[in-house]
């Protein structure tokens, strides 16, 4: 059996003392990927310290428009009509939360989504800390040949039954977590914890179509595309590019900076935080990027691979949030 292999190759002699005493392997289903989407189904698998299951849990959630796209999540309109409003699983979501580790494939994506929804019913998700499970594999060097779930769950032998299916999902992250993070522990990883910052601000957006209703002719997959946060254009940045950022030195007004990757500071925060210090927010990488910040320099992601092309300074989320503090005014005439 798998947990009996795993037990054998990855249970340490001792065990950390600075890893998470609790887990919640978490996933969700979503009507889309957008800021104003809405959760559908939400599945926590409650592990221990070192990682063995718990207990579990599952519900729908009624999202109050159309569901998206049915033929992933197979979650049809008339299947959620009954299910419970965000607000009314809250209580029971945060128990299942509650003093654990978030953690999920694609971690962001479920932190965000679970925040928005809570901040939309207008109390605050009870995570402090997430750990994406793709990220731990590769500090684990696992030779796996993409970063999919299926691949991961693959590698340890774990079977799916019913991909998208929120419950199977998590069913199999938990199983394929509880090993990742023996192998952790046996070879003293330090382990990827990314800080949660709970989301405060919301603000109501014209209602889109509930379940059963008719999307307007302005719609995409059946439903309007508006934002979470109002849209609004950022403002052309005043001042001019003064060049790259010096290891060790400012930065400068008119910087233009780009970020790529997973941020424990919602990514949009982020942005505005370097819009309103006089920086230039890029949205791609290009031989005049002053500076890109990411927290996975060695990830294959496009701007790092044009980072390390153009020879363009790099720097972490911690280390940037520090220079945002200490911005130099850009030069006059």
């Amino acid at each position: 059996m798998l947990e009996d292999l795993t037990t054998a190759a990855f249970s340490p002699t001792s065990w950390p003392a600075a890893y998470p005493k609790g887990y919640a392997v978490v996933d969700v289903e979503t009507t889309g990927l957008a800021r104003d989407d809405r959760i559908i189904s939400a599945a926590v698998y409650r592990l221990d310290g070192r990682g063995e299951v718990e207990d579990h849990w599952y519900t729908t959630v009624n999202p109050e428009r159309d569901p998206g796209p049915v033929w992933i999540h197979g979650l049809t309109s008339e299947a959620l009509e009954g299910a419970p409003l965000f607000p009314d699983i809250a209580e029971e979501f945060t128990a299942r939360l509650q003093g654990r580790v978030l953690v999920a494939h694609n971690a962001v994506f479920d932190w965000q989504m679970i925040a928005r929804e809570y901040a939309r019913a207008e109390c605050e998700a009870p995570v402090r800390q997430r750990l994406c499970t793709i990220a731990l594999s590769k500090e684990l060097g696992l030779p796996l040949p993409n970063h999919k779930l299926e691949s991961l769950a693959a590698h340890f032998g774990v079977v799916q039954r019913r991909a998208h299916h929120a419950l199977d999902d998590a069913r199999v992250l938990a199983e394929a977590f509880r090993p990742s993070l023996r192998a952790a522990a046996a070879s003293g990883v330090r382990l990827p914890l990314h800080e949660c910052r709970p989301l405060t601000e919301w603000s109501d957006r014209p209602a889109t179509p509930r379940i059963g209703q008719q999307a307007g002719p302005r719609s995409y997959g059946g439903y309007r595309q508006t934002g979470w946060r109002p849209s609004r254009k950022r403002p052309a940045c005043p001042y001019p590019n003064p060049g790259r950022y010096e290891a060790g030195g400012r930065l400068r007004q008119g910087m233009r900076v780009a970020f790529s990757g997973d941020t424990s500071t919602e990514r949009e925060l982020l942005e505005d935080r370097a819009t309103e210090a006089g920086l230039h927010v890029a949205t791609s990488l290009s031989r005049l990027t002053s500076l890109l910040v990411t927290n996975d320099p060695d990830s294959g992601t496009s701007k790092v691979v044009k980072a390390r092309q153009f020879g363009t300074p790099i720097v972490d989320e911690a280390a940037f949030g520090q220079l945002l503090g200490d911005v130099e005014p850009a030069s006059e005439g």
